[in-house]
């Protein structure tokens, strides 16, 4: 009966865990739109490229380190897998790179690291 009763409330307590977990619960909210990761890869390309044109307008580097935010914040939703996990932090570094010089106004040689930054996410849509 002892051990019985200990089972049960094992299971009880381990059930209780699985229903509540975070993981169990991991969706998009109502105000967090989640997007696939090959489509948050290419919103992603779209707005470092808008980030490329405004450079080459010459806009403001405010306007180009809000372009770029918004590209990285796209890439939270990259998640498909460790190799591509590991390809998407090293896009990011590249992406810091360049969100540095537009935070600090320097507008040249910001277009070398907004190329190589869309070339890497280029080449991780073909490891999803």
């Amino acid at each position: 009966m002892k051990n019985l009763k200990i089972i049960v409330l094992s299971s009880l307590i381990a059930l209780a865990m699985g229903a509540f977990s975070s993981a169990a619960m991991a969706e998009a909210g109502e105000g967090r739109i989640s997007y696939a990761p090959a489509d948050a890869i290419d919103l992603m390309i779209g707005e470092l490229k808008k980030a490329k044109v405004a450079v080459a307008e010459g806009k403001s580097g405010d306007e180009v380190y809000k372009l770029i935010k918004q590209s990285m914040d796209y890439g939270k939703d990259v998640n498909a897998n460790d190799v591509v996990d590991r390809e998407r932090s090293r896009a990011n570094e590249t992406i810091k790179k360049a969100r540095g010089m537009a935070k600090s106004n320097q507008m040249t040689g910001i277009d070398e690291h907004l190329d190589k930054a869309i070339q890497q996410l280029e080449h991780m849509k073909t490891l999803i």
